[in-house]
């Protein structure tokens, strides 16, 4: 071996002397002195590849990946490269690296310097001197670089650090990639086929990041589903085989994004991944998982650590927040009470009676065709990972304790009661696919198998953009994300859905800026009678300079709103910015609520670190989530029209409007979920899971 180190060096020499050298005109000598270690090792370059944000080599062992050498031109300076944005990526994004200039050779482990060799020196005529014994140090380190093994990952928080590095290198490999091919190349395609279904304005940016991150999410929901002892067999190629069984499209669509029909050009990045998540211990990261205790979940915060390290922006313009369990509980066990005590469900959410609602048919003349259908169907139309379907389920589940034998199965009541009336919206990939993985796997724990094509009703769409999808011939994968857009447009149009529940985002720069969505905030809503338009108060226009009204927050509402008007009677229950509670801008909102709902009930949490807010005892007035604006959850009521008081909620008086809605619409006392005034989760009156009185 020292042999091969000396030949190398007079390699080395012999091209450099030639005096018209560049950086690839080492590298062949470079890959003969890797591979020179052993007849299993490969130092594979391929220009195309590193065009796309590879490093130079990609260096395999038995055709496994084991680490990477980015190199520099002979006399480069290395200091000055370390500082270089990208390799502060690659020494975040790889753990075992190499960074060389052919003479000098930085050995980096798990994001630290390990070791240095300067093998050969430049004097000050441009010679290249070997330095006396470095052959044996460079030995060395080659050596630990080869038989290098990866640290496995035990900790949530470190795998979704180590999977945010990886995404952007993805990210990035795809944004090059689409740069380089031409408009016919497969990444176009599918960005054509993403605007021609649900972002019709979507940016290649954008597509890159969507695309790393499905592929991150879509590859670690495969990867829970692969068994510790099983996971040195986890690849890429087999990944979408894995996806669990709740989510026929996703294992459709990772067949291009990161199956056999993957561009070549950044597989390496996608195999990076898995070689990441074959050393993870998934055991170890989600052992509390599913466990009925108030130990906090890691898959519930898996997505906001992971997008807070990947991109802190997106996670703030998306609205991005993981929301407390017991905020989640107290809504909707206090919806389950509602319906128990407003709406003749003596079983709440359990709730399995149904009733007969029409549906478009374009089959039949007159286009439309009367169904039996779940009288209690549910939405969350911001489903992020899951987190209030997941306790909508185990509520239910709880509720039918003393009949077990009745949850499984195919006649039981998960496929004929539960499946058919639950459904989810989300717009962003990553947290999709994890939703789909945790709650299948909350089902299969309570005993329950999904059948072949049966799946969970979360749907990647956009909830704030008109459900209407482009007609017409479009390629393979724009069809499978059509047909998913179009069975979430029926939710939104025609399903009876009478429960609306979640926590939707807070961005006061929204990214829902479309006609449809504007039209429904400023113009009464399309139904006979429907509530007033945002815009306006007592039939005249607001008369703000600033207009506050454009937070996607708001706009939730209002879509929130529409629905349960749509189906006539319902119950939304939220956890918002509590901006809307007392704000002047805000009062034809309030007025146009008092239009729809016959109850209105708010806790305000408060935890506004800009109007700095204390609690009534002086202390620092924590907020719920980890943000400067404060927040309120807000339980409203439209009744059934049976139950409905004679002086409409459309006619009731608007006095509050402008004021601040501290008191319900009702006039009662603020009781819910059974226990004392504005009590939350059991506690003392305003308090929230133990902590000071909001």
């Amino acid at each position: 071996m020292p042999n091969a180190i000396q030949q190398y060096v007079r390699e080395v020499e012999r091209v450099h002397a030639a005096a018209n050298a560049t950086e690839h005109s080492y590298r062949p000598s470079l890959q003969v002195l890797v591979e020179s270690f052993g007849k299993d090792v490969r130092a594979t370059n391929e220009p195309k590849r590193v065009a796309c944000g590879a490093p130079d080599f990609i260096v395999s062992r038995r055709e496994v990946p084991v680490g990477f050498i980015e190199c520099k031109d002979v006399g480069v300076c290395l200091d000055a490269v370390e500082k270089s944005e990208q390799l502060e990526r690659y020494v975040a994004s790889f753990d075992n690296l190499i960074l060389t200039d052919y003479l000098e050779f930085r050995y980096y482990v798990r994001g630290g310097r390990k070791m240095d060799v300067v093998l050969a020196r430049m004097d000050g005529k441009g010679k290249i001197r070997p330095m006396q014994g470095a052959g044996v140090q460079l030995h060395a380190l080659l050596s630990a670089f080869l038989g290098a093994q990866a640290a496995t990952i035990n900790t949530p928080k470190d795998l979704a650090a180590r999977m945010a590095n990886v995404a952007k290198v993805i990210r990035e490999a795809i944004e090059k990639a689409f740069a380089l091919e031409g408009e016919a190349g497969t990444l176009h395609g599918e960005l054509e086929s993403f605007r021609a279904t649900i972002l019709s304005d979507i940016t290649p940016a954008q597509f890159a990041d969507m695309y790393a991150q499905t592929v991150c999410y879509g590859m670690f929901s495969a990867r829970v589903n692969v068994p510790d002892q099983k996971a040195d067999a986890f690849t890429r190629e087999h990944a979408a085989y894995d996806l669990p069984a709740t989510n026929p499209f996703l294992r459709e669509v990772f067949e291009y994004i990161a199956g056999t029909k993957l561009d070549p050009s950044i597989v390496w990045a996608v195999d990076l991944l898995a070689h990441v998540l074959r050393h993870c211990d998934m055991g170890e990261i989600l052992k509390n998982f599913g466990k009925a205790t108030r130990q906090e979940d890691p898959v519930v915060h898996f997505y906001e650590t992971f997008l807070a390290a990947y991109d802190p922006r997106l996670r703030e313009t998306r609205g991005v927040y993981y929301t407390p369990e017991p905020v989640v509980g107290f809504i909707v066990r206090s919806i389950d009470a509602i319906l128990k005590r407003d709406f003749d469900c003596p079983a709440g959410l359990a709730d399995s009676s149904t009733i007969s609602a029409e549906f478009s048919d374009a089959g039949k003349k007159g286009g439309k065709t009367k169904q039996e259908v779940h009288r209690v169907q549910i939405l969350d139309p911001a489903a992020g990972t899951g987190t209030f379907l997941y306790e909508t389920i185990r509520l239910v589940h709880d509720a039918l304790a003393p009949n077990q034998g009745l949850w499984q199965g195919q006649r039981g009541y998960v496929a004929q009661h539960l499946l058919p009336r639950l459904y989810g919206f989300e717009l962003m990939m990553a947290p999709y696919a994890v939703a789909h993985m945790k709650l299948g796997w909350l089902l299969k724990e309570t005993g329950y198998d999904f059948a072949v094509q049966e799946r969970l009703r979360v749907y990647l769409t956009n909830t704030l953009e008109e459900s209407e999808i482009v007609a017409g011939p479009l390629l393979a994968l724009a069809n499978q994300i059509a047909r998913e857009a179009n069975a979430a447009g029926k939710v939104k149009t025609e399903c009876p859905i009478m429960v609306i529940m979640g926590n939707p985002p807070y961005s006061g720069l929204s990214a829902n800026m479309n006609p449809w969505v504007n039209g429904l905030l400023k113009k009464p809503l399309p139904l006979k009678g429907g509530a007033q338009g945002y815009y306006e108060v007592d039939g005249k226009p607001l008369g703000e300079k600033k207009v506050w009204l454009q937070d996607d927050y708001v706009k939730f509402i209002r879509f929130a709103q529409y629905r349960i008007e749509l189906t006539g009677y319902g119950i939304l229950g939220f956890i918002t910015n509590h901006g809307y509670l007392d704000n002047p801008t805000f009062r034809g909102m309030r007025q146009s609520l008092m239009q729809t709902f016959d109850d209105i009930y708010v806790l305000d949490l408060h935890g506004g670190a800009r109007k700095k807010e204390t609690s009534p005892s002086g202390l620092k007035d924590e907020n719920v989530f980890d943000i400067m604006q404060g927040v309120a959850v807000c339980l409203m009521v439209r009744k059934p029209p049976r139950r409905r008081p004679s002086s409409s909620a459309a006619g009731r008086p608007s006095r509050s409007a402008g004021g601040r809605p501290s008191t319900l619409a009702g006039g009662r006392p603020t009781t819910l979920a059974g226990g004392h005034p504005s009590t939350l989760a059991g506690g003392h009156p305003s308090t929230l899971a133990g902590g000071h009185p909001s």
